[in-house]
């Protein structure tokens, strides 16, 4: 059954440690993707995402436009970054083990999303809605972000990892 992403509800943000003593968050403004599944069998799930990595945004234009530029996302030429399924395994109750594949740049890797699943529901306006909280962390250099300065007092400006959390209203179709 095919389900549709309520922008509105939904969001793909980050964490990632500045200078070893805080951490910065951001967000993508604009993603996009196809979901299948069947209510009474999670494991039938089915996604791919798009995430457009030219809308990455920390609340600094400066930073930002350093990560679109290509010490980062290099989103002029890799525009797109991806999450699509390969299996799903029930992790508890109401919760989900969500394997993938994440493509950044030119490099895809699996990935594992710890998953929260809470709904069905049925809405005020007679849809069908269902939410999946999802949490992962990644080693950014495995997708080739590799960019860092090194600290006068030792260490690095940006941490290896990134904590990827993908918040996703669905709605029935």
């Amino acid at each position: 059954m095919a389900w549709t992403i309520d922008a509105a509800h939904s969001e793909i943000t980050f964490t990632v440690r500045h200078m070893m003593i805080s951490n910065v968050r951001g967000r993508f403004e604009e993603f996009s993707g196809s979901v299948d599944l069947a209510e009474n069998d999670l494991t039938t799930l089915k996604a791919e995402i798009a995430i457009n990595t030219g809308t990455i945004s920390t609340r600094d234009e400066k930073r930002d436009a350093h990560l679109r530029s290509g010490d980062f996302f290099a989103s002029d030429t890799y525009p797109v970054a991806t999450f699509r399924t390969t299996s799903v395994e029930k992790g508890g109750e109401s919760r989900l083990k969500v394997h993938g594949d994440l493509a950044i740049r030119d490099i895809t890797r699996p990935v594992t999303l710890d998953v929260e699943v809470s709904g069905p529901v049925r809405s005020p306006w007679g849809s069908t809605s269902i939410g999946f909280s999802g949490h992962t962390t990644i080693d950014r250099t495995e997708w080739n972000l590799v960019w860092n300065q090194a600290l006068e007092t030792g260490g690095i400006l940006v941490g290896d990892d990134v904590k990827l959390n993908i918040e996703l209203e669905l709605i029935k179709q």
